[in-house]
């Protein structure tokens, strides 16, 4: 097969993108994703479960980021630190790998004025965002041991006065069920809605850096 001659005004096309991130964020950055243009980013995601495991996340990382540029993808991290004391970043920096700014997903879904607002308004704040409503149960009640040891809610939550409910969908059954969360913490309750927050506006502009620059002649 002869191919035809390369246009030589024409932009070659840059790498698709995936995106490599924290379950815990799948729903979200998916549904982000399918407003995007085809084509331009996938997801793929490391167990949420491991925020209680952070040394497993930067081997992880590493590992799903060799796979993406094995498979000729630019690799774009979606975490925050996540406990790993700064682990992440090191590494990051010497792979040259790109990640989300910000501390965590509190802050991500919040953008830094609100967080820092929220924080200055009452620190001793217990965040729950839609993904831990939904399985309050197992992360909290079950993970750190309080359906079966409830004296240890004294322990974990001694210095928290509340819990703010910073929710992604406007879901009025996560709603009531976040409000049971903070009762059963016997916390106050608080709820701010703050939709994908900057995951949406990180997405488009690597969408947008994806989109060719227009041929000079």
């Amino acid at each position: 097969m002869i191919k035809p001659p390369a246009d030589p005004h024409r932009p070659a096309a840059m790498p698709r993108l995936r995106l490599i991130a924290c379950g815990a964020l799948a729903r979200e950055l998916l549904a982000i994703i399918n407003q995007m243009p085809a084509g331009v980013m996938e997801l793929t995601c490391l167990p949420a479960a491991w925020h209680n495991h952070p040394e497993k996340i930067v081997p992880g990382l590493k590992r799903k980021i060799n796979a993406a540029r094995k498979a000729s993808l630019t690799p774009i991290v979606i975490y925050g630190d996540c406990g790993t004391g700064g682990a992440l970043d090191a590494f990051l920096e010497t792979a040259k790998v790109t990640r989300i700014p910000g501390p965590h997903c509190y802050q991500s879904f919040m953008g830094e004025t609100g967080f820092n607002a929220a924080m200055e308004d009452e620190l001793g704040t217990f965040f729950l965002t839609d993904y831990m409503v939904r399985h309050f149960e197992r992360i909290v009640m079950k993970g750190m041991g309080l359906r079966d040891h409830p004296q240890l809610r004294d322990m974990y939550f001694a210095h928290y006065k509340r819990v703010l409910y910073i929710a992604q969908s406007d879901d009025a059954a996560l709603y009531e069920k976040a409000r049971q969360a903070a009762a059963t913490l016997q916390l106050d309750f608080d709820y701010r809605f703050t939709g994908f927050g900057d995951y949406t506006a990180f997405l488009q502009h690597l969408c947008d850096s994806r989109q060719p620059a227009a041929a000079t002649v």
